[in-house]
């Protein structure tokens, strides 16, 4: 273009001057940048839904997470003469699926000129990072959240109710909620619901109860189902289940009715807790409404009766559901089975173990081990011996069940030495040896009087690191004072107690029938006395060594036993005459025990003088 000479434009009109400038400020200057949205507005000529926008795809594709992205999308966006609205950049933001790439498109956007993100795009960006492995994202971007300060919305909220829930963020959850309230929202049922089931899953159910209550005095939403099977939920979760049966009670009030749900969640929570009977009744409640009873429900009532050892009940369940057409896992039919040889009915669990062949249940691990230890308990060992055979031959994993079972029936039928081969077996095959085959093995040991060898197979135990128990230690003492072998027997008490191991009432029984019969009722007395600061009661162990002193026939020293029970203030006399009069009368000595039912020993008094005194016991043998 040709240049114009400085004088003349001092002597050119004014209106030549501002026509000039005009002209040169159009060929430097560039309009404004468009906004672009994320969808295509046709409405004025096609009625249809909207159309994504042709920038869509572009912009997805410059998304490619290279280290050039940012400079592409500032390039491109510069030479189309765009901007991206926030609604675009949502939108954009949900059609993305790796988090650092949203992450770096986020921080890029807020780069723009005259640009804020809008509340949806932070929400898009927090339910994309919810999947990412790295926690940190989610909560920089939430906190960003936080700063922004922008004013809450129902979709908004509702959406990252959701998203907050799924991950069980709670104290994100309240700030949402309390964000709610101060933009004036009223919460939708979704919302208390989606809260709830957060609280509930982070064991707050003091809070969720708060947020349930509130539900309740509000004009609405009202709780609904769901909400009561959340808030029973919970209960059960913390062991409150008198509350979760109280909110039972509450929804038939409210007229909201039970489901399947409430029902399955109550009898599981009461099967933890061993409380079968309510099981029962909670199962006689749905079938009185009608309700399907889900296989589940049924198989853990069944193997709650078998456990308790109500075998016929665990049938009649079994059958009803078998009645209506469902199919019964093989976890109901082992435990019938197992409950069957429990209660000494092998033919019965035979032939139902029979039935679930037929019934095209294939059996496990699990049923033939019950059937092992019923056969072997019955003892019918070489059928035991052939389903064991049968397992390892056709890939039935044999455990340590199988090899307990028949170490301990091959012990009680004095079969030691093959009791010994199958433990040394078990080593070969890659089975650990757990205290359970030890103790069986030491049982069958000591039964046949080779004591030694069993101490020698307790002090293997100790160096192989297997956990010693109480019966362990019962096993021996026991069998030690049977061979007179005092010392040692009190020797092994002390080693368990100094071990942590906690004596139950047949381990105390051993050693106090022992010490009572080799003539150390004292020393027997002093073991008790030293349990009761450690916090173990043994409630029958007085009843136990009067039983024993009266069976041998040292009725003296029994009833210097109860004399000193008495005086100490260990037991009420009363408590005690009824044990001595039982055991008398067990050990064969019906004249003495109607004489102490008929008379004053051990309850009356005598008067001498101004001394009131009992009347002891030992005056029942002095006379």
């Amino acid at each position: 273009m040709r240049r114009v000479p400085v004088g003349l434009l001092k002597r050119a009109s004014p209106s030549f001057l501002l026509q000039h400038n005009a002209r040169r400020s159009l060929t430097t200057s560039l309009p404004p940048r468009e906004v672009v949205q994320p969808f295509c507005d046709l409405s004025d000529v096609v009625v249809s839904a909207p159309q994504p926008s042709p920038w869509l795809p572009q912009i997805l594709t410059l998304l490619d997470g290279s280290p050039s992205m940012e400079s592409n999308l500032d390039s491109f966006c510069r030479q189309f003469l765009i901007t991206l609205s926030p609604s675009f950049v949502s939108h954009t933001l949900r059609s993305l699926s790796d988090p650092l790439t949203a992450t770096r498109f986020f921080s890029w956007a807020a780069t723009q000129p005259r640009y804020a993100h809008s509340l949806d795009c932070h929400v898009s960006l927090l339910h994309l990072l919810l999947h990412s492995p790295d926690p940190d994202p989610f909560s920089r971007a939430f906190a960003a959240l936080r700063r922004a300060r922008l004013p809450m919305t129902l979709p908004a909220a509702n959406s990252l109710v959701k998203t907050l829930t799924a991950a069980g963020l709670v104290e994100e959850l309240l700030w949402v909620w309390r964000a709610m309230r101060d933009a004036d929202l009223r919460p939708t049922l979704l919302t208390y619901n989606s809260l709830l089931n957060a609280l509930v899953n982070a064991a707050l159910v003091d809070s969720a109860e708060r947020v349930f209550a509130a539900m309740k005095e509000g004009a609405s939403p009202k709780p609904d189902i769901v909400s009561y099977n959340t808030l029973i939920k919970g209960y059960c979760k913390v062991g409150r289940t008198r509350n979760a049966l109280a909110a039972v009670s509450q929804m038939e009030v409210e007229n909201v009715a039970p489901d399947e749900v409430t029902y399955m969640t109550l009898i599981q929570a009461r099967y933890n807790e061993g409380d079968v009977d309510c099981c029962l009744s909670l199962y006689h409640e749905m079938e009185d409404k009608g309700l399907v009873i889900p296989p589940h429900a049924s198989s853990l009532l069944i193997c709650g009766l078998c456990k308790q050892g109500k075998v016929v009940e665990g049938c009649a369940v079994f059958e009803n559901m078998v009645r209506k057409g469902c199919k019964a896992h093989k976890a109901a039919y082992t435990a019938i089975i197992d409950g069957y040889a429990k209660s000494g009915k092998l033919d019965a669990a035979m032939a139902f173990f029979e039935r679930m062949k037929v019934d095209g249940i294939e059996p496990d691990e699990v049923t033939y081990g019950a059937v092992v230890s019923g056969l072997c308990k019955s003892g019918r060992m070489e059928e035991g011996m052939g389903y064991f055979r049968f397992c390892r031959g056709n890939g039935v994993a044999v455990n340590a069940v199988f090899y307990s079972s028949l170490i301990d029936g091959l012990g009680k039928a004095g079969r030691v030495d093959e009791a010994e081969r199958l433990f040394e077996e078990m080593v070969e095959e890659g089975c650990p040896q757990d205290s359970y085959c030890y103790n069986a093995l030491m049982d069958g040991l000591c039964k046949s009087g080779r004591i030694d060898e069993a101490l020698a197979l307790y002090r293997r135990m100790e160096r192989e690191g297997c956990e010693q128990t109480v019966y362990t230690f019962t096993i021996l003492i026991s069998e030690l004072f049977k061979e007179r072998r005092n010392e040692e027997a009190l020797k092994l008490w002390d080693e368990m107690i100094d071990k942590g191991v906690t004596p139950n009432v047949a381990c105390f029984r051993a050693l106090s029938i022992g010490l009572c019969l080799s003539g150390k009722v004292a020393r027997a007395c002093k073991v008790l006395d030293e349990l009761a600061p450690m916090g173990i009661v043994l409630e029958t162990a007085y009843e136990d060594m009067i039983s024993v002193l009266c069976k041998a026939g040292r009725l003296k020293e029994a009833c210097k036993l109860a004399d000193g029970i008495v005086d100490r203030g260990r037991e009420i006399p009363g408590k005690v005459r009824t044990v001595l009069i039982n055991a008398l009368r067990k050990a064969g000595n019906a004249d003495l025990a109607i004489k102490l039912m008929h008379s004053k020993i051990g309850i009356g008094y005598d008067r001498m003088r101004s001394v009131k005194r009992r009347v002891k016991f030992q005056t029942l043998v002095d006379s």
